[in-house]
């Protein structure tokens, strides 16, 4: 599974498209059924891609410490955040505050996710 490991392609890549379909789901006007399953599949994909990279590099990158961790638990969160949203929205319930903390915890997770030892450094 080095192909999961090696660099952080398939895992940004997941996640991009991830957040695609999740706002076509979020902003339009209409259920979005067929894309809200497609979207729990790549929940799916994020979440192996992610632990994979995490099971890998958390040991190898000492400087990072505790902030792998925070990644990961921010970023079950996002995944969180995106379904409360939808499943709010299909419902015809107020969504405003999860967008809020969506957003939040997206920028975050991002922050942390690009700076550490395998991101982009800041």
């Amino acid at each position: 599974m080095d192909f999961l490991t090696s660099t952080t392609h398939m895992h940004i890549t997941t996640w991009v498209i991830a957040l695609i379909l999740f706002f076509i789901a979020a902003l339009s006007g209409k259920k979005m059924k067929a894309v809200h399953m497609i979207l729990r599949v790549m929940y799916i994909l994020v979440i192996v891609t992610g632990l994979s990279l995490f099971l890998e590099w958390r040991d190898k990158i000492s400087e990072s410490g505790m902030n792998y961790d925070m990644k990961v638990l921010f970023g079950i969160l996002v995944i969180g955040f995106m379904e409360m949203v939808l499943v709010r929205k299909n419902k015809g319930k107020s969504v405003n505050m999860f967008w809020v903390l969506f957003g939040i915890v997206l920028l975050i997770t991002l922050y942390l996710g690009l700076s550490m030892g395998i991101g982009v450094n800041f």
